[in-house]
């Protein structure tokens, strides 16, 4: 079974960083198996495996300074970033070389191992893609980074830096524990007592950054990757069924005017009190209410046909209006108001999340022209 289980979170956009990123999963899995041997060439094994580890390791992270560097990231971000690659090289030599003395070797240093990359993916290296991006866009690469440092998402940021305290918790736990080991066996218990202390609290750790993966930080609803995931979960569930599955594409109308006129703070909470408005109007467990982009949100709604779809479409249209948030910029009414693309069928094939967001969003595109502060079915 493999130690280190990779899906699409830990997807950085960087594709030469992703590639090895992988490259690193399989050869921590294959560590991972190779510890658990019982052969008489296992040390030999487990030495050269470690091996070309540690220099995939150095290696990756050479290519990643050179990239930071070659698209001018800011020089805080890769002092932040430079140290983190050498405090892994040293804490990962200083385990392995103690892992004799340690009670269970395969577990603690593997465990180790996926943990760190894990929260190095979702950390540091999605921020850096992040930062690219804007970059590669025309940001310059000082308001990248501090807009990276300052965003909205303030919980998971702080989730992340209190999980990379314990793994640097965790590591010297281990290191101390196995020469605890070498001395006297109370303070063996001690530390090992102490270590799972630490272990049960990174674990609860990591089932919230779990839920925080999911969950856009300044709307409190799904984010695009957990969208994407559902949607395709739910169409292909329809066509094995051959049930109805309806989708909206929901747009805030005009919102560039309401940053504009009120300011982005105000923009912000106008965003959330209309995705707490869109979430109130959707009533099922089964439904799906996400931040598709900017300003746009997305509800998927399985076994649901067109005369549903409809009716749920009217409740939000008119439950964003009923929150009565005034609007004078807007050509579409005095107050926030939204459009909202419909459709629903029964799916037919195996590219029927596609299907579903194209005819939604040609949807959304009519309600747009024809007006706004409306609904429009596909």
């Amino acid at each position: 079974m493999d130690a280190f289980v990779w899906d699409q979170n830990f997807v950085t956009g960087l594709p030469d960083v992703d590639k090895q990123h992988h490259d690193l999963v399989d050869l921590f899995n294959e560590l991972s198996r190779s510890m658990f041997l019982a052969d008489t060439g296992r040390e030999d094994l487990l030495h050269g495996t470690f091996e070309r580890l540690v220099a995939y390791t150095e290696y990756h992270f050479r290519d990643e300074e050179g990239l930071m560097r070659a698209e001018g990231v800011d020089p805080r971000h890769i002092a932040a970033h430079e140290s983190m690659h050498q405090e892994f090289v040293v804490q990962v030599g200083a385990m392995w070389g103690r892992r004799s003395s340690m009670s269970d070797p395969a577990e603690i240093f593997i465990g180790f191992l996926t943990s760190w990359l894990g929260l190095h993916i979702l950390g540091i290296d999605q921020s850096l893609s992040r930062q690219i991006t804007l970059i590669r866009a025309g940001m310059p690469a000082a308001q990248a980074f501090e807009q990276e440092t300052s965003g909205h998402d303030n919980g998971t940021q702080a989730l992340l830096k209190m999980i990379g305290k314990l793994y640097h918790v965790l590591s010297s736990q281990n290191a101390e524990l196995a020469q605890a080991n070498l001395l006297l066996e109370d303070r063996v218990a001690q530390r090992t007592q102490e270590l799972a202390c630490a272990n049960d609290e990174l674990q609860a750790a990591n089932t919230r950054l779990e839920a925080f993966s999911r969950t856009d930080g300044l709307l409190q609803i799904a984010n695009r990757g957990y969208f994407n995931d559902r949607l395709q979960q739910a169409s292909a569930q329809a066509v094995r069924q051959q049930k109805p599955m309806a989708l909206l594409m929901i747009d805030v109308d005009f919102f560039k005017r309401y940053n504009d006129s009120y300011g982005h703070q105000a923009g912000d909470a106008c965003l959330q009190a209309v995705a707490r408005a869109v979430q109130q109007a959707v009533h099922r467990s089964t439904d799906l209410v996400a931040r598709y982009g900017g300003e746009e949100l997305a509800v998927i709604l399985p076994d649901t046909d067109t005369a549903t779809a409809a009716a749920i479409a009217v409740r939000v249209v008119a439950a964003v209006a009923a929150l009565g948030l005034e609007h004078k910029a807007s050509d579409a009414a005095p107050h926030v108001s939204i459009s909202v693309g419909v459709t629903s069928q029964v799916p037919t094939d195996d590219d029927a999340a596609t299907t579903l967001l194209a005819r939604a969003d040609k949807a959304l595109y009519r309600a747009k022209h024809t007006g706004r502060n409306r609904w429009m079915m596909a």
